[in-house]
């Protein structure tokens, strides 16, 4: 059964990284009409506008450690999107690409740290081929370091550690998925606003040419995407739902080349070769011990 539920929650967080791929296209237009926060804070305060009356029905009473974790991961995910956006006028997107896919990297380094998670051989070679993958397919095999990179990998840091925290707090007993995933996308929400209001910018103004991009990025790229994350990470670890979210630039650029004729070179396709060989090698191989997470919901249930 646990390798049934292990599939399925591959199969969705992958279907998921399809979504984000996709989109990706879309956001990066939308962003070049309208400033990044202004759209950051209308995606997720209309996606918690959404989420709120559904979690609040399923649950009968909201505990202060739900509160702290959903606060905690909601931070976490800001913190991406904040540090990957300033980091882009300072580097290349390509750089950025690269920096921030390093959280697959960073998330069996952090999570043997930090929850003393095993590293299986599957992991340890999904992740030897994956971060070669990654640094051909977003900068076709050249890189320049300069200041804006720093922040990058600090954002590539908050990805890993968005994972590995959404995945810890998903396996509390008493934290409802709904709720917390409702928790983080408020808090994601409101620091966007915080952030657009401190440099400026009217948020509650109507696009009427971002309407489609809205509807699409917070019914499938937010609300399910991150509904989807939250649950499934019960069941799938950090390391291999990392692995997993390293397809996104393979599916952005397979859709860019498909709406855009946006054309891939030779390292970019043996990136792309290199990071979905990682992701399979990481099932096929074994996955090491237990993590003390999962030994701990064991227990609990």
């Amino acid at each position: 059964m646990g390798s049934v539920k292990k599939i399925r929650a591959g199969i969705l967080l992958l279907i998921t990284t399809f979504f984000w791929g996709v989109t990706f296209t879309v956001v990066k237009d939308a962003i070049s009409q309208v400033d990044v926060f202004v759209f950051l804070a209308q995606r997720f305060l209309f996606a918690t506008a959404i989420m709120l009356p559904l979690a609040l029905v399923r649950v009968n009473k909201i505990n202060s450690r739900t509160l702290s974790h959903g606060a905690i991961l909601g931070v976490l995910l800001f913190a991406s999107y904040a540090f990957q956006t300033v980091a882009l006028k300072y580097t290349s997107a390509s750089n950025t690409g690269f920096l921030t896919g390093l959280s697959v990297l960073l998330v069996p380094l952090f999570g043997a740290a930090i929850f003393r998670h095993s590293i299986g051989s599957g992991i340890r070679w999904g992740v030897g081929l994956a971060t070669p993958g990654l640094f051909l397919l977003c900068t076709d095999g050249s890189l320049s370091f300069n200041r804006g990179d720093v922040l990058g990998a600090i954002c590539g840091a908050c990805v890993a550690l968005h994972l590995l925290y959404t995945s810890h707090f998903a396996r509390h007993a008493g934290n409802d998925v709904y709720l917390l995933t409702t928790l983080q996308l408020t808090v994601v929400g409101l620091l966007s606003l915080a952030s657009a209001s401190f440099r400026g910018k009217e948020v509650f103004i109507w696009h009427p040419e971002l309407l489609w991009t809205l509807v699409v990025c917070v019914l499938i790229a937010t609300i399910f995407a991150f509904l989807v994350q939250t649950t499934m990470q019960k069941f799938i670890s950090p390391a291999h739902t990392a692995l997993i979210f390293c397809t996104e630039p393979v599916f952005a650029a397979a859709y860019a080349y498909y709406a855009a004729g946006e054309r891939l070179g030779v390292f970019g396709l043996i990136g792309a070769v290199l990071i979905l060989a990682g992701m399979i090698v990481s099932e096929l191989l074994p996955d090491g011990a237990q993590s003390d997470d999962a030994v701990t919901v064991a227990a609990e249930g």
